[in-house]
């Protein structure tokens, strides 16, 4: 979809962020004890300071295929878009708005991506939630065997779709000393290196489908081996470590890496009839963060990955993999006092008072 405003040309405004709704959900059902005060030796919070950026990203569903019979592999991508976007967070409120400039994403044969990608990443003192609803409309080959395809090459899949629907939260063992808002609102300074083992659950479930094969017509073979539609669900637990390393005192690298052990079944419609297997599967969710984060400003750069492998199904090993990257221009100010009356508004530990703990939230 495209528009002008101005005459500027844009292609969608698809990242709207408003973290009102889940937050105050979050502290009025979670008890306050997981929400533990944060030890101000190793970190300190802007909580009270109007924390402004502008930032660019890219959000993205990745479809990963593998055909064991004929050692075949396959990569499809979405045409999304890389947003140029404002925000800002206050009082455990967080706002983004991003926007697809056509400068920004010029026509390099892809085809048309129409998609509304829900990521909600929660960063409490105890606890750690992410919520995930992805709906992809239009997809592209982008890999064959590992290979990136020329122009001239890639295959569009107009009529492909991908729905994801799940989320994992985990605890903290550590949280008092680690702050992962200081890593991605940055709304906050982590003051010296610290760590946390952590664990939870996470719960998938889904659908990818095509109007034609998702295999293309040379790699087949004599049978027309391929399917069509598959559906997933899976669901087990986790468990990681998160670690923020400081050094000179303002500049950090901040590194969480999860494993999950899921227990799910698929369901594949194959060109020759439809098939359901369980398995157990070893699914991983990365995240890293590096950057300089001072008194007043800050840049960053981070980057998510949720890989959520599918029960193998007709020799065919298929992921689903979810993403955002991103790099932060941050400035800090106080807020004054005729400004100051109405931030307030949205405090939510004068609205909660017993409760509310929770720290940040990012959709």
């Amino acid at each position: 979809m495209k528009f002008k405003y101005a005459g500027i040309a844009i292609r969608e405004v698809n990242e709207i962020a408003v973290s009102l709704t889940l937050i105050v959900l979050l502290t009025v059902f979670i008890p306050s004890k997981v929400f533990s005060q944060e030890d101000t030796t190793y970190f300190v919070s802007y909580e009270k300071m109007l924390t402004t950026r502008l930032y660019t990203s890219r959000k993205y569903t990745s479809f990963l295929v593998k055909d064991n019979l004929f050692d075949n592999k396959f990569r499809f991508e979405p045409n999304s878009n890389l947003n140029l976007g404002i925000g800002a967070t206050y009082n455990n409120l967080t706002l983004n708005i991003g926007i697809g400039f056509d400068f920004m994403n010029p026509e390099r044969g892809r085809g048309e991506t129409k998609f509304l990608d829900l990521q909600s990443h929660i960063y409490g003192k105890k606890m750690v939630i992410d919520l995930f609803g992805q709906f992809y409309n239009g997809y592209f080959l982008q890999k064959i065997n590992g290979a990136y395809l020329d122009r001239s090459e890639i295959v569009v899949y107009p009529d492909m779709r991908i729905r994801k629907f799940g989320g994992s939260a985990q605890y903290l063992f550590n949280g008092e000393k680690i702050s992962l808002k200081a890593a991605f609102h940055q709304s906050a300074w982590q003051k010296k290196s610290a760590g946390s083992f952590f664990t939870g659950m996470e719960v998938y479930g889904g659908w990818v489908m095509n109007e034609g094969n998702f295999i293309p017509e040379s790699f087949q073979g004599s049978n027309n081996r391929g399917f069509q539609r598959l559906g997933f669900f899976q669901i087990g637990p986790n468990a990681g470590y998160v670690h923020t390393f400081v050094f000179w005192k303002h500049f950090f690298i901040t590194g969480m890496f999860s494993g999950n052990i899921g227990i799910g079944n698929t369901n594949m419609n194959l060109m020759e009839g439809e098939s359901r297997k369980w398995g157990v599967n070893f699914n991983t969710f990365l995240r890293g963060f590096i950057g300089y984060n001072g008194p007043v400003w800050s840049i960053n750069a981070n980057y998510i990955n949720n890989n959520v492998r599918l029960a193998n199904n007709s020799d065919f090993a298929t992921s689903v993999m979810t993403g955002n990257y991103r790099i932060n221009f941050v400035y800090r100010f106080k807020v004054g006092p005729k400004l100051r009356p109405f931030m307030d508004f949205f405090d939510l530990k004068r609205l909660f008072p017993a409760k509310s703990r929770l720290t940040e939230v990012e959709e």
